[in-house]
């Protein structure tokens, strides 16, 4: 799990919820026309951009790929792919079929192999896997963003609701104070949502769909020259360009005897 992400996201709204209750009742910035406009607008905006699949996908993608660390580390990726390098280089590409990974795109990449393909239509598969990861990956993106924007407008259009309100009942002084509720707290929640919310999970989407594509790459040039037959040694020295050169000690595999 991704702790920070959940670590974030609850001293973010801890340290408003206290702001708020410092000299107020917590009640006191709880005005349910004004977040029916917001979360209502927002989502209401977010279905005109978005498809209603493209919508959801995006949710389930921001909570496995935001809350979950489930993306390995380029080492890790490095010394799994230098074993299978070692096995192929003794016992052939039929070697691998009783490999266990918990990784989904070296999992393919290990069935396409021993299934015979060549490397061709191998490199061909894995190629558009990565970019459709990529794809799905920027959509929701896309819609967290879009969030981040609307929110925050939708929250202005409900200030000029209750300014409007406000405006047409001056006469009545018991009235003023419910409008002035909807035309503040509108734009309290619109920076709320997209400033606690939205916006960062957009932000961490894309940090996660760049450590996924980069992975995906590695794998697949590792597949590449595992399938050429490449010495492993010699391929771990070409992928330790994907790690800091402070973690690549230990990634070359011992020589054999």
């Amino acid at each position: 799990m991704d702790i920070l992400t959940l670590v974030g996201l609850l001293a973010g709204v801890l340290i408003v919820g206290l702001a708020m209750v410092a000299n107020a009742s917590l009640l006191t910035f709880l005005n349910l026309p004004g977040l029916a406009i917001v979360l209502g607008g927002t989502f209401a905006v977010t279905l005109i951009k978005f498809r209603m699949s493209s919508v959801l996908s995006a949710f389930r993608l921001s909570i496995s790929a935001t809350f979950m660390d489930r993306v390995e580390r380029p080492t890790e990726l490095i010394r799994e792919v230098g074993e299978l390098a070692r096995v192929v280089r003794k016992e052939g590409i039929l070697g691998l079929e009783n490999h266990q990974t918990d990784n989904e795109f070296l999992k393919k990449a290990i069935n396409l192999c021993v299934d015979g393909h060549p490397p061709e239509l191998v490199e061909e598969a894995l190629s558009q896997e990565v970019q459709q990861t990529a794809e799905r990956y920027e959509v929701a993106e896309r819609v967290f963003r879009g969030i981040g924007e609307s929110a925050p407008a939708i929250g202005m259009l409900g200030t000029l609701v209750g300014l409007v309100q406000m405006l047409n009942t001056l006469d009545d002084p018991s009235s003023i104070g419910p409008a002035m509720a909807i035309a503040l707290l509108t734009t309290l929640y619109g920076a709320f949502i997209a400033q606690l919310i939205a916006l960062p999970l957009a932000d961490k989407l894309q940090l996660k769909a760049e450590d996924e594509a980069r992975n995906q790459v590695l794998i697949t040039t590792s597949i590449r020259n595992i399938m050429r037959g490449e010495n492993p040694r010699v391929m771990t020295e070409l992928l330790s360009s994907f790690v800091h050169p402070d973690q690549r000690t230990g990634l070359a595999p011992e020589r054999e005897a």
